[in-house]
């Protein structure tokens, strides 16, 4: 069984002075020798090393008190999430599960060994409660495959007790800078032993999987959209739509293990990146040839259906629950609750299981590689020569007009299910109109943002005319559930014309919030 721990560390080169005295850091009570600890961990990767480019290590290791697998997934800079796994002689599936997403078909390998002598201090308060664990960690590398050198150095690492305050390590780090310690250049051991052992295949490795992550904003900025990037020319609107593309398979990819381990907001970010990409697609159909990526879109907009399910379930239990909540006692009517909560883990048992299986399939994988694909051989057309800001100019304008024309339709029709079926494609549209404009601002700047802004709005007004559509459907089916228990259906009749009412106010909010758009001068 995997278990999951924030890490919380930052790491020191060190020489052969040894650890300095930390007895007059603010808070420490006292400094307790644990001992020293042999340690034995095999680093597993990808032999193109995809992994270590990601900054994600695998490993199994034993000696100390955590032997086992160790499956390291970076948060932020010096915070890592650890899940381990109890120690066997092959990878875990649950870790495996975690990693797919970048291994793919690949079976990761044995890349580096690292046996380490590591000489333990314990930092705790008057209390005796641990406020840090300090190491000294005396370290031999070995390289395993891609390269046969070795490697040995000394380190500090300190890494924060389970709960501790962050600002903790400030005053550490203060204290190991006044002794003349400085951080260490290598972010993880791993890091620095590929590095030291042999560079080349990590550098292979971290171009394949990491060209162009800086995106379109690190090399253009303002309207003339043709600031020098970092190869001396000048960028084209094929190299800015690349780069955009590029972080967001990078973003599937990254939150695929977030998904499987139910982080908040996993799945709308990851359903958000599909999305995105395929609206670029649609967008810059001038730069990208749809022949071949309308197929690639599908398959998205299929991945984006598969994670939406369990999504808009979380949304729409959300909602109904906080209504019936801010409904007074004496109009609710029966088990209502009960009902609504046995539906919602129905609902959410069924979807999980199906997702993780999802995540699981080779048709995700293909997605995957296609995706690769595509932007490691894209399919450019002549417009992927033009200045940035020209082709994206255009593109937002097309994705205006295109809306515009939805919005007004829309307003046109008399309320019913004629108008809501309108109002939701109309939505939708809005949900592309704003990606391309997200997707411009490097290029365009102050006003594309101006127009994120005001579609945003128009957007979020017609989302909550959605939901209130989907809430109707699901009380009526609730309802219908409920009659037939022998239950009342009142209260499920008084939700009901509650969102009606909502609805009504979304669709009198358009008219305004639309005009916005409207006299908003994007481009």
């Amino acid at each position: 069984m995997a278990e999951t721990k924030r890490e919380i560390e930052r790491k020191y080169a060190a020489d052969d002075s040894g650890l300095p005295d930390l007895t007059g850091v603010a808070g420490v009570a006292a400094v307790l020798d644990r001992g020293v600890a042999e340690l034995d961990a095999t680093y597993y990767d990808t032999p193109d090393l995809r992994l270590a480019a990601a900054s994600i290590t695998l490993r199994r290791r034993t000696g100390g008190s955590d032997a086992g697998w160790h499956l390291k997934l970076p948060v932020s800079p010096g915070v890592r999430d650890e899940i381990r796994a109890p120690l066997s002689g092959t990878l875990p599936p649950a870790l495996a599960a975690l990693v797919r997403s970048r291994v793919r078909d690949g079976e990761p390998v044995p890349v580096v060994r690292l046996r380490s002598a590591r000489d333990v201090r314990h930092l705790v308060d008057a209390d005796g409660a641990l406020l840090a664990e300090v190491s000294l960690d005396t370290v031999r590398a070995e390289r395993l495959s891609g390269g046969s050198g070795t490697a040995q150095w000394t380190e500090i690492e300190v890494e924060l007790a389970d709960g501790g305050d962050p600002a903790f390590l400030d005053r550490v780090d203060k204290r190991l800078r006044k002794a003349g310690v400085r951080p260490a250049k290598s972010p993880s051991k791993l890091a620095r032993a590929l590095a030291e052992t042999d560079p080349g295949p990590l550098d292979a490795g971290a171009d394949a999987w990491s060209a162009g992550k800086e995106g379109p904003g690190k090399e253009s900025s303002g309207k003339g959209g043709g600031k020098k990037g970092s190869s001396g020319g000048h960028l084209t609107a094929g190299a800015y739509v690349l780069a955009y593309l590029r972080e967001q398979r990078d973003a599937i990819v990254a939150l695929d293990p977030a998904v499987r381990q139910e982080v908040p907001d996993a799945v709308h970010s990851m359903r958000v990146a599909t999305r995105r990409t395929r609206s670029a697609f649609r967008s810059y159909a001038k730069v990208l040839d749809r022949a071949v990526t309308d197929p690639v879109g599908a398959e998205l907009k299929w991945l984006a259906g598969e994670l939406g399910a369990d999504r808009d379930r979380e949304v729409l239990t959300a909602h109904l629950t906080a209504a019936l909540d801010d409904l007074p006692a004496t109009l609710v009517a029966g088990p209502v609750h009960d009902r609504l909560h046995s539906w919602a883990r129905e609902r959410h048992s069924g979807s999980r299981r199906h997702l993780i299986g999802v995540l699981d399939s080779r048709r995700y994988l293909n997605l995957l590689d296609a995706l690769d694909a595509l932007l490691a051989d894209p399919p450019l057309h002549r417009a992927a020569a033009a200045k940035p800001a020209k082709v994206a100019a255009k593109a937002v304008r097309k994705d205006v007009r295109k809306l515009s024309v939805l919005v007004e339709q829309a307003l046109w029709l008399p309320p019913g299910q004629e108008r809501d079926v309108a109002l939701h494609e109309a939505r939708k549209r809005a949900k592309r109109t704003r990606y391309a404009a997200e997707a411009a601002e490097p290029a365009l700047g102050a006003p594309a943002r101006k127009l994120v802004k005001s579609v945003k709005s128009v957007q979020k007004v017609l989302g909550e005319h959605q939901d209130s559509v989907m809430a109707r459907t699901t009380l009526g089916e609730l309802a219908a559930v409920a009659h037939a228990a022998g239950e009342s259906a009142f209260t499920y009749g008084v939700l009901y014309g509650r969102e009606e009412h909502r609805a009504a106010l979304s669709e009198a909010a358009l008219p305004e919030r639309w005009e916005k758009v409207r006299r908003t001068t994007a481009v």
